[in-house]
């Protein structure tokens, strides 16, 4: 049972995260084909990076064709309803939260299976929650959003700390730290956005001498 409903909340992640990416689509004004690509890259991406890394091939995404199916079919959705979903740009907020704190957890949980070590499990919750992303802003030609946005990729880096801690020091088992990782991540980073919370960034810090 558990199983089913963490993967039940990895496709709600990944629709998510293909909103995001169809959204950035039409934005560039991209042509329908150019959408579904942009929802799939995002969608599916990180999860992609993250079994290639750790060696689960081949990948999640390409075993299982409902992965891809829900990101064709969140990328056509959006093409045709993107004067609703950019007038709802709120609720696209919050969601996106959500789908950062479901793939940093989902991530996390595959790096401790696979026997990875400290580093190793954070790093594949940030790949699998920021991983699509980054590849999207390199397609639309841009500095990731993780390099330069407010707080994203840390909320990502934190939620892993937190699984891991949880999954040496603590009885619960992966369901549990999947949860509370999850509301975490997604509270941290909701949070940040409320109080528009940034990290430090070098143009502040350095300002030219005149």
């Amino acid at each position: 049972m558990e199983q089913q409903i963490m993967y039940a909340f990895d496709l709600i992640g990944t629709v998510i995260f293909a909103i995001t990416g169809a959204v950035r689509g039409v934005r560039l004004k991209l042509d329908l084909l150019g959408v579904i690509v942009f929802a799939c890259t995002v969608g599916v991406g990180g999860g992609m990076m993250r079994d290639t890394i750790i060696g689960a091939t081949p990948v999640a995404a390409l075993r299982n064709e409902t992965y891809l199916i829900a990101c064709i079919v969140t990328g056509v959705t959006a093409f045709f309803t993107a004067r609703w979903i950019q007038a709802e740009r709120h609720i696209i907020t919050w969601f996106d939260a959500v789908g950062l704190g479901v793939f940093t957890a989902l991530g996390a949980a595959a790096g401790e299976e696979h026997g990875l070590t400290f580093i190793g499990i954070v790093l594949t919750g940030v790949f699998t929650a920021a991983g699509g992303g980054v590849i999207r802003d390199v397609m639309s030609v841009r500095i990731p959003v993780i390099l330069v946005s407010d707080f994203y990729a840390t909320a990502s880096l934190l939620g892993g700390m937190l699984y891991f801690a949880l999954a040496k020091w603590t009885p619960l088992p992966i369901f549990w730290n999947f949860i509370i990782v999850l509301v975490f991540v997604a509270s941290l980073r909701m949070t940040a956005v409320h109080f528009k919370m940034r990290l430090p960034a070098a143009g502040r810090l350095f300002r030219k001498r005149r």
